[in-house]
């Protein structure tokens, strides 16, 4: 298979639609919402050459799978398509937060994303997917699509937060409270 096909030098990209192949330009939000989830893939590529801890490495390379499940939904218009993500995921992203929740401190103030490495790319991925919610938000206000999509890109964030946090405990790093300015 050819890396490059020349069929986008004109701004356009292909979809999967019900009658075969359908072509749209890139700055639409169906390309926007794919685009923000496979940056947030990429990312957390990086989190995991960074990982030196195997459970987080596993997990996130768990998460990794599914997101590029997600894109491809994203990248199809066909109704009857494979949702790639389910509510089970959705649960194991809850246990996984249940349980790593376990080992920290109860949370009494805002924190700055940052610490060790892995938590600052895991905080630098937690925002980008973020951004993947609201492009599919933005996307799905045009052309509804499954909620389950939503779903797991929200509580990925919450899980991203979290492994941020285990993250830099067990490397004995400690949160940094947030500072206000007061006027």
């Amino acid at each position: 298979m050819k890396i490059y096909t020349r069929g986008g030098d004109q701004g356009e990209t292909s979809l999967w639609g019900q009658a075969g192949e359908k072509r749209i330009r890139k700055d639409r939000a169906r390309v926007e919402a794919y685009g923000s989830v496979d940056e947030a893939n990429a990312i957390l590529g990086l989190c995991v050459a960074a990982a030196r801890d195997p459970e987080l490495s596993e997990l996130l390379q768990d998460i990794q799978h599914r997101l590029f499940g997600l894109g491809s939904d994203l990248a199809t218009l066909n109704e009857a398509r494979r949702i790639h993500v389910t509510d089970d995921d959705v649960a194991g992203l809850e246990a996984a937060i249940d349980r790593l929740e376990g080992e920290l401190p109860p949370l009494r103030h805002f924190i700055l994303p940052g610490g060790g490495e892995l938590a600052a790319r895991l905080h630098q991925a937690r925002t980008v997917v973020r951004r993947a919610e609201r492009r599919v938000v933005s996307l799905y206000q045009d052309e509804p699509g499954p909620s389950i999509h939503l779903r797991y890109l929200n509580r990925l964030s919450d899980l991203l937060f979290v492994m941020a946090r285990v993250s830099n405990r067990r490397e004995g790093v400690g949160d940094v409270e947030a500072r206000f300015r007061r006027p």
